[in-house]
Order: structure tokens, then C-alpha cells, then sequence
């Protein structure tokens, strides 16, 4: 209770209110320059190969506000936004932004986590593993794979893992969310692109913890450990870890972000309904709300997740003073 209490003490409330804030001209400018660009993009979501009346065009451009000058369109979807309202989507009759993002959000947001709670737990046992063993056959091994996991994209990865232990072993199922009753994430169907998606950052996080577990373990402190004649595993565990993940507690809160708004590829390949997949399909539909809503969730998760790495940063070492 106690560890906790100085936790909190540690917590830089003046810097996180001072990025909240700065957090607010972030995002508009994001909104922006993604509301220009999608409006400068050739075509349009109610563009066809079949060219509708005169009046049909007039009717759509009047019912969504396409009629409008540009900056009435900008200031009036700012205010939706503002509100909370992302407005509705073009291409998905009967349905708002913000349906679309609830029902997609939380899958992405359930592979983000998956995937860095697998890479984080794999790449830190093998980087200490690898450092504790500098220039070894267990060493010269581990990143030997972490260089093939950076090397591979995941877009390669994912369809070799379909092709072995979908298609070939049976064990995991191709793609989707299963049919009908059995509908949802289980081990059955997110086991695939949860691996296929954490193999970078594995082999990062990996090589990140070697580095980082090398240099602790050559820094003073450890040295006067060993004078003490503590035992080598206590040198270790309660010494030299510590000090050793530092450096993944920074990395770790952008690879989150990273993770969580770039799964991308990996929704489309494994038929995932997520949030990647209504973006892409939403861009190419022309569907403005919907690639807008999509940019929207993705900076402000940026933005937490990096702002929570550095909260813990300073939390978990004293010395670091956020002014």
C-alpha cells in the first residue's frame, strides 16, 4: 500500500495536465489536414459507374451537406466532433460512425492488447535470456530469430501461418470471428493474428532487453552488489532487472500504439472486423466520416498511450523530473 502511495506521489500531475492541454490544438490540426485531404482526394462516396439523375445528385449532395462551402462543411463536422458526434456513415445505410467504431474498436483494441502482452513476455525473457549469455549458441540463436522476425513482414508471415496450422494442421480457424451461434474472439481464431502480429515485437523487444540487460550488468552498482557476496540470482532479479527495463517501459508505450492502429493488414488477412478494416474500406469507398471517425480514435490513442509511457517512466525512476 505503501509502494502504491509513493507511486502516485511520483505522478507528474503538471506535465500530464500541461500535455492534456497541448493534446487539444494536436488533434485539431490532425482533424484538419485529414478532412482536407480526404476531400482533395478524385471521387467521391456516392460516385458510380452508373451516373444518377441531376436531381438524385442535388438531393444526396443537399441531405449530407455537400452543398455547402467547403468551410461550413469543416466547422459544422468540428462541432459534430466536439459533441461526440462523428456523423453518419455514407457507404453503411442505417448506421453512424460511432456504431461502426464500437463494433470494431473493441477487436482491435483486444489484438493490440493480446499481441504486446505476448510480445512483452516473450521478447523480455528472450533478451535477458540472450544478454545474460553475450556471444553464446543461446545468444548468437535468439537474435538470430529476432533479425528473421524484424526482417519478415507480417503480411508474409500471416498467410504462411494460415497455409500451416489452418489450412494444413486444422488447430486454428482461417480467419473471422466464427459463424453462427459461436460467434466471437477465442484462442480459436485470434491465435494466429495475435502471433502473427507480435513476431516484430518480439524480436525488438528482444534485442532491446539484450542490449539494455548487457549494459546493466557492467554499470557500478552491480559491481558493489557482488561485493556484498549477494547471490547471483538476487543480483539479478532484485538489482539489475529493475534497472534493465527502464528502456522497454519507453518503448513500450508507442510499440502499444503502434500495435493497436496498425494492425491493419493483419484485420484484412485474417478477415477480422475491426477498426483497421472499416478504415481501408472506408477509404476506399470514399466513405469521409468513416476514414475521419477511424484517424480520430487512432491520434487520441497515440497521444494517451504515449502520455501514460511517460507517467510510468517517471513513476517507476526517481531521477526522472518532468519540469
Amino acid at each position: 500500500m505503501k509502494t502504491l502511495q509513493r507511486a502516485v506521489r511520483r505522478i507528474p500531475w503538471g506535465y500530464t495536465a500541461r500535455r492534456l492541454l497541448i493534446a487539444i490544438p494536436t488533434m485539431l490540426a490532425i482533424i484538419t489536414v485529414a478532412f482536407l485531404m480526404m476531400r482533395a482526394a478524385p471521387g467521391g462516396p456516392f460516385d458510380s459507374d452508373r451516373r444518377l439523375p441531376p436531381a438524385t445528385e442535388r438531393a444526396i449532395a443537399e441531405k449530407f451537406g455537400f452543398d455547402k462551402p467547403l468551410h461550413e462543411q469543416y466547422f459544422s463536422y468540428v462541432a459534430g466532433v466536439v459533441q461526440g458526434d462523428f456523423g453518419p456513415s455514407y457507404k453503411t445505410l442505417g448506421k453512424s460512425v460511432n456504431e461502426l467504431i464500437a463494433d470494431g474498436l473493441p477487436i482491435s483494441l483486444a489484438l493490440g492488447s493480446l499481441t504486446m502482452l505476448v510480445a512483452l513476455i516473450l521478447g523480455t525473457a528472450l533478451g535477458i535470456f540472450a544478454g545474460l549469455r553475450q556471444n553464446t549458441a543461446g545468444d548468437y540463436g535468439v537474435m538470430g530469430v529476432a533479425m528473421a522476425g524484424i526482417s519478415i513482414p507480417t503480411f508474409v508471415t500471416g498467410p504462411i501461418f494460415i497455409l500451416i496450422f489452418a489450412l494444413g494442421a486444422g488447430i486454428f480457424a482461417v480467419g473471422g470471428l466464427g459463424t453462427w451461434p459461436n460467434i466471437g474472439m477465442s484462442w480459436h481464431n485470434m491465435t494466429l493474428p495475435v502471433l502473427t502480429l507480435a513476431l516484430p515485437q518480439i524480436a525488438i523487444i528482444s534485442r532491446l532487453m539484450r542490449a539494455s540487460i548487457i549494459e546493466t550488468m557492467r554499470s557500478n552498482h552491480i559491481r558493489t552488489a557482488r561485493a556484498k557476496g549477494l547471490a547471483e540470482r538476487d543480483v539479478i532479479l532484485r538489482h539489475a532487472l529493475p534497472a534493465a527495463l527502464m528502456p522497454l517501459v519507453s518503448y513500450a508505450g508507442p510499440a502499444t500504439a503502434k500495435v493497436m492502429t496498425g494492425s491493419v493488414v493483419i484485420e484484412k488477412i485474417f478477415g477480422l472486423p475491426g477498426l483497421g478494416s472499416y478504415f481501408v474500406d472506408g477509404a476506399l469507398n470514399r466513405d469521409y466520416t468513416l476514414v475521419m471517425g477511424a484517424i480520430i480514435v487512432y491520434a487520441a490513442l497515440i497521444i494517451v498511450l504515449n502520455l501514460i509511457a511517460d507517467i510510468l517512466y517517471a513513476m517507476l525512476d526517481p531521477k526522472v523530473k518532468y519540469d
